[in-house]
């Protein structure tokens, strides 16, 4: 790689960064945020409660909610002893990403993705990047008014090749994602997400039957570390996982490492080993650099040289696709078969070239490569 298009590449994956597909003026006009528009939904996921209070059921928290309040997330309301989303076709970011800035690596390269979030989340990371709507409720976000047909039919308006609930935990929004994924099974184009994965079994199984792609922070490998800088719990997380490989769901995983808190050997050993054991050694991990961002704006990036011999590890602990996100042009963003080291995928930043890739498997020794292609 030249220097040339070493920084062509990096004005790419910036300008992606900056302004992430935001929808063109000319194709959407009747699109229209309004800030405080509500989605209100009845939810199957609660159980009630004496003196009409509920129970969340949708991810671990379980949250008891008395009449008039809501859950953690702030997107749940006991409505009269019915719990009720209040961000049912209402996101409040719908923009047209690169599938590779989910970050799917193996889903469909060089192919667009409609990409929705409401506003709210379950967990309270330090390091969020979009905690303005993580963190927000939704009478606080300018909403777009957006039901699951409208929806599909937006991403094929603009080429897309999958719809994909991210930004924040779109789980909060399962009603939503529910209903959108059934409309992409009709059109006949993909469901993805990113998620956290901190979600009960019987939600994540519903959705299990009309995703396609799920790509999942795996944050750490501690209980400390979940408890301390997300405020949630690790198993959940490693049972979500293990129910979307079982579901055949294909399935990334992402760990942002940030410095002094979970990039140590030890721990990094233990994760590669159990995604190994439990989700197989073909299952891609993504380990992305940290930039200080919301509560953690003191620590500094993560070095370079720290993220080489994390992806060192994983690779020697048995995992046969590693990348690393966050360093534009290295050459660990793209992919290599795993037997004979031929360059499969070429990637620089959210650029992606099929280069050696068959019909799922290497041109070069016939090893098939794990993925929706």
């Amino acid at each position: 790689m030249n220097r040339r298009r070493f920084l062509h590449a990096c004005a790419a994956g910036l300008a992606c960064v900056a302004a992430p597909g935001l929808l063109a003026p000319a194709r959407a006009a009747e699109l229209v945020a309004q800030k405080g528009r509500l989605g209100a939904f009845p939810s199957p996921y609660f159980a009630a409660e004496p003196g009409g209070a509920v129970r969340c059921t949708l991810c671990p928290r379980g949250c008891h909610i008395d009449p008039g309040g809501r859950g953690h997330c702030e997107v749940r309301e006991n409505r009269n002893g019915t719990l009720t989303s209040l961000v049912y076709a209402n996101p409040c970011a719908v923009h047209v990403d690169p599938v590779e800035k989910k970050p799917f690596f193996h889903v469909l390269p060089g192919t667009r993705s409609l990409s929705l979030a409401t506003a709210g989340c379950n967990l309270d990371c330090a390091f969020c990047q979009n905690w303005e709507i993580s963190q927000a409720r939704p009478e606080d976000t300018a909403n777009y008014d957006l039901p699951p047909p409208a929806a599909v039919l937006l991403a094929r308006q603009f080429a897309c090749a999958s719809l994909a609930s991210t930004y924040v935990e779109p789980t909060i929004f399962m009603e939503y994602m529910l209903a959108l994924g059934r409309e992409c099974r009709a059109a006949g184009m993909l469901n993805v997400m990113h998620s956290n994965g901190y979600v009960r079994e019987k939600p994540l199984s519903d959705l299990c039957a009309v995703l396609d792609a799920a790509c999942i922070d795996l944050k750490g490998f501690s209980e400390d570390y979940y408890r301390e800088v997300t405020g949630g719990e690790l198993a959940p997380v490693l049972d979500s996982l293990k129910l979307l490989r079982s579901r055949g769901v294909h399935l990334e995983l992402v760990t942002l490492l940030v410095p002094g808190r979970n990039d140590d050997p030890a721990e990094l050993t233990a994760l590669a080993a159990w995604v190994r054991d439990n989700l197989g050694p073909d299952t891609p991990l993504h380990l992305t650099r940290f930039y200080p961002a919301y509560k953690l704006k003191a620590l500094a990036p993560t070095p370079v040289e720290t993220m080489e011999r994390a992806r060192d590890t994983a690779r020697a602990a048995g995992l046969s696709f590693v990348y690393l996100g966050n360093v534009p042009g290295h050459p660990a963003e793209s992919t290599s078969c795993p037997h004979c080291g031929r360059e499969l995928i070429r990637r620089i930043g959210y650029q992606s070239e099929v280069t050696g890739l068959k019909d799922g498997r290497c041109a070069g020794c016939g090893r098939g490569i794990p993925g929706i292609w």
